[in-house]
């Protein structure tokens, strides 16, 4: 599979400035393999062989049978589900069904997105951090970002050591803290104004123009990282 399919420029993905981008990232890698795995990687060996291994997870199941793509998809399980009973359902002299039941668990324990997603992902983190500390630009674009969610902002600040942030390590977890520390403020008094709306005394309020009205939504996306890029 080419790696380019998993990585976008990362200045693109923070320009845009809405929601946490780390989770724009991983939504926008996750739909580019989702198009190539029912499109161009039909015709590529190497990618065949590793699906018809480890097959998919149950999100991407839905995901690709949402896809317009059935003939691809019908093909992919083809060959998925002749490798499974090749490796776990032909009865072979003296094999031992705890063998079976290990091969059938690392299928159902694997997907091929999901590990294309991680290696995507890994590669632009790795970029952040390596922008972050060359480039003035980007740190006024990374230090100007309206959120990060929950997990996102762990994920940030666990590998400012691991990656050698000698000049702007400081700098990149003050901003990081900052802005993910405001908005989580912000969430906690929008959700106590639409919790105050469901009192008798705020009868009538009209709640049209506030941000407090998707409030839940909002704070369910910061703890939960999900975002879905259509």
């Amino acid at each position: 599979m080419r790696d380019d399919i998993c990585t976008i420029p990362v200045s693109e993905v923070f320009e845009e400035n809405d929601g946490c981008p780390i989770c724009r990232m991983k939504a926008i890698i996750e739909k580019r393999i989702i198009d190539y795995i029912m499109g161009d990687a039909m015709m590529e060996p190497d990618v065949r062989i590793s699906t018809n291994q480890v097959g998919f997870c149950e999100k991407h199941y839905d995901k690709m049978m949402a896809n317009r793509g059935r003939l691809q998809l019908t093909l992919m399980l083809q060959t998925h589900i002749a490798e499974l009973n090749e490796k776990v359902f032909t009865k072979k002299f003296l094999t031992p069904i705890s063998k079976q039941n290990n091969e059938a668990k690392k299928i159902l324990d694997s997907c091929f997105i999901c590990s294309k997603i991680e290696f995507g992902m890994s590669r632009m983190i790795d970029t952040i951090y390596r922008t972050y500390e060359n480039e003035k630009d980007f740190r006024n674009l990374f230090d100007n970002q309206s959120m990060f969610c929950l997990k996102h902002y762990e994920l940030l600040s666990s590998g400012v050591n691991k990656h050698n942030m000698k000049r702007y390590g400081g700098d990149f977890l003050k901003s990081l803290n900052r802005i993910t520390g405001d908005y989580s403020r912000r969430l906690y008094d929008s959700l106590s104004e639409f919790a105050a709306s469901f009192d008798y005394r705020s009868a009538g309020t009209d709640l049209s123009n506030s941000e407090c009205k998707n409030s839940v939504e909002r704070t369910v996306d910061f703890l939960s990282g999900r975002i879905t890029i259509d």
